[in-house]
């Protein structure tokens, strides 16, 4: 086969493209949180020196985890890098690292001070990288939903999942509730032990991956699943759709890959005959049944490296992710599955200022954003996490 070699095009501006890329901000999905400390100016060219200083004088004491659609500028400091509850893992297993910097969105660095020990300091560099799918799941929210089904005497035969992208507060629901925690690489086993001991499940806060995941992998009909809006008394549904579910979907959604739509599938394959279409199942049905691969993080990572030389793919996931991709394999066609800007935004709140900051400022002995989880939610929480671990 002839090899094609191709040059990455970023896909192009949009009105939004600032906020997108970080700057700005979105009251309605992200905590709004400022820095505390003063940063140095994104324009210093000595960053990428100080940052090496910092953590070449911190040493073992600090352990940096880089999250897969983190900046490259960012990335290159990673210890590890991975998807959000590898990087958690990681950092349990580094029981020696007195600081944990945590290059990703908050209810990571959450997961990583459960898994940690009470020893170890667990640092967000900016307090502002949220998650607007966790911060659709509210617990508040969540158990007034479980006390509407407690009402219809059902709660008892539901059992309770969330995608690992939820908050400490949730997993803790969860744990207590007799339920599990999943990845979008574990979805299905997860969910087929939640039906080895109730009729339903609660899936939360993706809708996309609950629904992906009971039809394409369990068998279920699209009429099994109803969706629960937290907004609406009853969650928008009647006592027998309730009773009638098989998988009670939350309304929540990832905001990257909720971007991606059948268009996109359709004009890549008119525009690039013989693409291979590769998608994350927090994208939305239509997205998922169009493409020819789906999975998670870490697999979309492998079956690019494993694709042969010369083919094409079009990567429905973080933009950061599918650039970083076709920059480390130059021999294959690799593009963004939509021609427009999609980076995380609250992802790219990690950056260079923010980073330099947190580690000069443990360098100077001071411990700055630290993550906490209260000590009974973390108990929970970490039941539903070995919940997981224990699957079969």
């Amino acid at each position: 086969m002839e090899i094609v070699t191709s040059t990455w095009v970023e896909p192009s501006s949009t009105a939004t493209a600032l906020l997108l890329l970080g700057r700005g901000a979105d009251p309605s999905s992200e905590r709004g949180v400022d820095c505390p400390g003063a940063l140095p100016p994104p324009s210093d060219p000595s960053l990428v020196d100080r940052a090496a200083a910092a953590k070449a004088a911190l040493g073992d004491r600090v352990f940096i985890l880089g999250h897969h659609y983190q900046r490259d500028e960012v990335i290159q400091f990673a210890d590890v890098t991975g998807d959000s509850f590898k990087l958690a893992r990681e950092a349990a297993a580094r029981p020696d690292a007195e600081y944990i910097v945590f290059c990703g969105v908050h209810f990571m660095a959450e997961s990583a001070d459960i898994l940690t020990s009470d020893a170890q300091r667990v640092i967000l560099p900016d307090l502002a990288a949220g998650c607007s799918m966790a911060d659709m799941a509210a617990l508040s929210q969540v158990e007034t939903a479980w006390e509407t089904l407690a009402d219809l005497g059902i709660a008892d035969s539901t059992v309770p999942v969330t995608y690992m992208n939820s908050s400490a507060d949730i997993k803790g629901f969860v744990g207590r509730n007799g339920g599990v925690v999943c990845t979008s690489s574990n979805a299905e086993r997860a969910l087929r032990w939640a039906f080895e001991r109730g009729r339903r499940v609660l899936f939360l806060p993706d809708q996309h991956l609950g629904r992906n995941t009971a039809v394409l992998k369990l068998g279920f009909d699209l009429a099994d699943c109803v969706l629960y809006d937290p907004h609406k008394p009853g969650g928008g549904l009647t006592p027998q759709q309730l009773r009638d579910a098989r998988m009670i979907l939350w309304r929540g959604h990832c905001s990257v890959h909720g971007r991606f739509t059948r268009d996109s599938v359709d004009e890549v394959r008119s525009r690039v005959p013989g693409v291979n279409v590769l998608v994350h199942p927090e994208c939305r049905h239509e997205v998922v049944t169009a493409a020819d691969y789906v999975g998670s993080t870490e697999y979309i990572i492998s079956t690019i490296q494993a694709a042969p030389a010369g083919s094409a793919w079009a990567v429905g996931t973080e933009l950061n992710l599918v650039r970083r991709l076709a920059h480390a394999h130059p021999d294959k066609q690799i593009m963004f599955l939509d021609r427009t800007v999609c980076y995380c935004s609250t992802m790219n709140r990690i950056d260079m200022p923010h980073l330099v900051w947190a580690l000069e400022e443990l360098v100077a002995g001071r411990v700055p954003n630290q993550i906490t989880v209260d000590p009974e939610t973390a108990r929970h929480a970490r039941a539903a996490l070995d919940q997981m671990l224990a699957l079969p």
